[in-house]
């Protein structure tokens, strides 16, 4: 979303991508100044010893709100992060009034914790049976040995999807080194760059269509993608981080 403000402002420069057409339309930006690479992916991260049975763990986002998981559920604090961007898309998808009650019934139902990483270490640590949280997170736990898996939410016919936050690459206008700049930009949106992202530790997923390299969290899963609206959630966030700091903080 701040990539979003930049461009609103006039800060960001139109420049020629080395990207393939059909780039994912909503994680690029129409007047070509910014592009999305290597997302992680928003998930609900579950504690496998206290749901063994996969068919009894959450399911979806809205999970959070369902009275069953009552203070055994916990998000990061909607301020900040990539939790704010998925509040602001919650919002802009669902409506003011409707996504209001939904914000207010999260911060009832659920632990509210001061960031992601937070979220995967009280589930890995067994304080709560799953979180909202990022994929990058998720991996550290996992890759720790502890007893957590990964479940992408929201995957039935007549859900959303998963949303995938991408990693933003734009150049600004009237930088002292405009030529290199494009050419540092483009190479950070190269097939090779976000295959070594999927790779690494934080497990990124490629925008790039059809990129050999899948990242390391998937394990051959199928993951449908919710399509975002960015640029309509970020115009309302301004207002709507007002209304979550006086929810979720009294206003402080």
């Amino acid at each position: 979303m701040h990539t979003l403000a930049l461009e609103e402002q006039g800060m960001l420069r139109e420049i020629p991508w080395a990207i393939p057409a059909n780039w994912p339309l909503d994680l690029r930006s129409p007047n070509g100044t910014w592009v999305g690479i290597a997302a992680r992916a928003r998930i609900l991260i579950v504690n496998t010893e206290l749901l063994p049975d996969e068919d009894q763990r959450p399911t979806s986002v809205m999970d959070l709100i369902n009275p069953q998981w009552k203070d055994n559920c916990a998000i990061a604090e909607p301020l900040f992060g990539t939790t704010s961007t998925h509040f602001a898309v919650i919002d802009s998808e669902m409506g003011k009034e409707k996504a209001a009650e939904f914000f207010l019934a999260v911060k009832e139902n659920a632990q509210v914790v001061s960031g992601n990483k937070q979220v995967a270490q009280m589930v890995s640590s067994g304080q709560c049976a799953f979180g909202l949280t990022d994929t990058d997170d998720a991996l550290i736990e996992i890759d720790s040995g502890l007893p957590v898996a990964i479940v992408f939410p929201d995957q039935g016919e007549d859900q959303p999807g998963t949303l995938r936050i991408p990693n933003t690459v734009s150049t600004l206008k009237n930088s002292p080194n405009p030529n290199a700049a494009v050419l540092l930009a483009n190479y950070l949106a190269s097939e090779d760059i976000e295959g070594k992202l999927a790779m690494g530790a934080s497990g990124q997923f490629p925008i790039r269509p059809n990129h050999p390299q899948e990242s390391r969290a998937l394990k051959g899963q199928e993951v449908k993608w919710r399509r975002v609206d960015f640029a309509k959630a970020a115009q309302r966030w301004p207002e709507l981080a007002k209304e979550l700091r006086i929810l979720f903080r009294g206003g402080k």
